[in-house]
């Protein structure tokens, strides 16, 4: 008889073991959260691992300069034609003053005047220097600039072929130092200021000549930039 007990107590013992392995199975199966085994797998394979540090998007700025200006100053960016298809740009303090968007650039020298005291845009003009006689009108508008006031110039196309000696010694006058140096289609960025100085380290003005060999447009120079910013009036 024993021999039969100690086989039914066998029995016995399996079966409760079964139907607690059973019930314990049901728990976990209602605790887990119903998700894909695909992303359970990632999370198990996940662990022990780095976690991935994304850098956080960088600010826009002004004139979509890399580095933002001191609260001081005026923020500025003056982008010369490229080619055909690209056109200048005049930006000031975030503000676009002249530009394809605006459709108020074109081909020639083109001209925004800037009253230096409050930041505002008081004039903006091009002036074709390859058809018709422009130089002078142009050179009454440069003179025509209040005391105070910055001038940004940017070439789009050709900027030299009428451009006479009248208005050469105007701008000139102003501080440039690439204004004879100008070529047919060179691409040209100038910034001046009438009736104020503007500090030595900042980057007034920059050339560059259509050369077939170097420049990315066949017979057509590159387009140029310069950037930064004008320390405002103190007050």
């Amino acid at each position: 008889m024993r021999p039969l007990a100690g086989g039914l107590l066998k029995v016995v013992f399996v079966v409760f073991a079964s139907l607690c392995a059973w019930y314990s199975g049901y728990l976990l199966a209602e605790l887990i959260p119903d998700a894909p085994l695909s992303s359970a797998a990632y999370s198990i394979r996940s662990i022990g691992e780095r976690p991935v540090l994304k850098a956080p998007v960088p600010k826009r700025q002004k004139c979509d300069h890399w580095t933002p200006c001191p609260s001081n100053t005026y923020a500025y960016r003056l982008l010369s034609g490229g080619g055909r298809s690209k056109y200048a740009k005049i930006c000031f303090e975030d503000n676009l003053l002249m530009g394809e968007q605006l459709g108020n650039v074109a081909r020639g020298i083109n001209i925004a005047i800037v009253n230096y005291v409050t930041g505002n845009v008081t004039a903006t003009r091009c002036f074709d220097m390859y058809e018709g006689d422009n130089s002078g009108p142009m050179t009454k508008f440069i003179q025509s600039a209040a005391p105070k006031s910055l001038l940004f110039m940017v070439t789009y196309d050709d900027g030299s072929t009428r451009l006479n000696n009248d208005a050469k010694n105007a701008i000139e006058a102003l501080g440039s130092k690439e204004i004879r140096n100008m070529k047919f289609r060179s691409s040209w960025v100038f910034i001046a200021a009438k009736g104020l100085e503007l500090p030595s380290e900042i980057q007034r003005e920059k050339i560059n000549h259509s050369d077939a060999k170097n420049n990315r447009y066949s017979g057509w120079p590159a387009e140029i930039q310069i950037e930064g910013c004008i320390p405002k009036e103190r007050s």
